[in-house]
């Protein structure tokens, strides 16, 4: 005979089965409720600073094109001057400025800094990010502001070592050439640097007008090539003035002004092209705050 089975005894059921409360929740009664381990604290710029150098430095786009940046103002700086070192004598380089070769590279590597101002902000359009951005920082302004802080100070550092070194090479290979004053040292490395770096803030606010990537690229590659490729087809002499406008304040004579190689007599001089990029920069963020405050996610 088959000795009887017996169902074995169920367990007690939890306590969030058996409807008690748990120890992380409030229950009925006068019993304590949850207080959370981690603290509350009101949001400012240093955290959504810290978002976006988060967001910046993991991204690998940003890191190549950075490489690339570096790769074309020491690498097509380097080939230039040692091209012309080459193909001069002593006498073609007597006066010259050894620091104006690192100009080459300058102008090409603005492409990298143009591509990665605009990628800052319209990419987070294009993926949609900018809704996840948005609802942990709420303040539309302080997003954009801390976006702006991160992208120029990335990019003046790495303009700044890059012309630096581009620098460092031209006057210890031109020893034939001047040895230029302390002023076209800051201008041909720190000036040229906020330069730059003003030119990738504005990409930056351009991108985030328009929040197309493409759009808002080739609206800054135009706006850096077509007054100079304009200027050089007017050939009626009734548009010499907006011709010789378009010379001076194009933005590759605005850039060669750091190395006092300018296209023309007249124009800008100087600290003059840093000032008219830092309030046409302004003017771009101004829009860029206030279409941000307008418009929807």
């Amino acid at each position: 005979m088959s000795t009887p089975q017996h169902p074995a005894p169920q367990a007690a059921a939890p306590a969030w089965q058996a409807g008690q409360p748990g120890p992380g929740y409030a229950a009925p009664g006068g019993h304590p409720g949850y207080t959370s381990p981690i603290p509350v604290v009101r949001t400012h710029l240093g955290h959504a600073l810290a978002s976006e150098w988060t967001k910046i430095r993991s991204v690998r786009s940003t890191m190549w094109t950075l490489g690339v940046f570096v790769l074309l103002v020491v690498g097509i700086g380097l080939l230039t001057s040692l091209l012309v070192a080459a193909n001069t004598t002593e006498d073609d380089l007597s006066g010259e400025n050894p620091l104006s070769f690192g100009f080459f590279g300058l102008l090409l590597g603005s492409m990298c800094l143009i591509t990665l101002g605009v990628m800052t902000t319209a990419s987070e359009y294009g993926t949609g990010m900018i809704r996840t951005t948005m609802v942990a920082c709420p303040s539309r302004g302080r997003v954009l502001a801390a976006k702006g802080i991160v992208f120029f100070s990335v990019a003046f550092v790495v303009t700044l070592v890059s012309a630096g070194i581009i620098a460092l090479v031209d006057v210890g290979l031109f020893t034939d050439a001047r040895e230029p004053s302390g002023s076209e040292w800051l201008k041909g490395t720190v000036g040229v640097s906020l330069y730059m770096a003003l030119l990738g803030l504005l990409s930056l606010a351009v991108g985030s007008v328009i929040r197309h990537s493409a759009g808002a690229i080739t609206i800054m590659i135009a706006l850096v090539l077509a007054p100079l490729v304009i200027a050089l087809f007017m050939f009626s002499s009734s548009l010499e003035d907006l011709r010789q406008a378009l010379f001076e304040y194009s933005i590759p004579n605005q850039l060669s002004v750091f190395y006092s190689n300018s296209l023309t007599e007249s124009g800008p001089s100087g600290w003059d092209p840093l000032w008219i990029a830092l309030g046409v920069t302004a003017a771009a963020f101004a829009a860029a705050f206030t279409l941000l405050e307008k418009r929807d996610v």
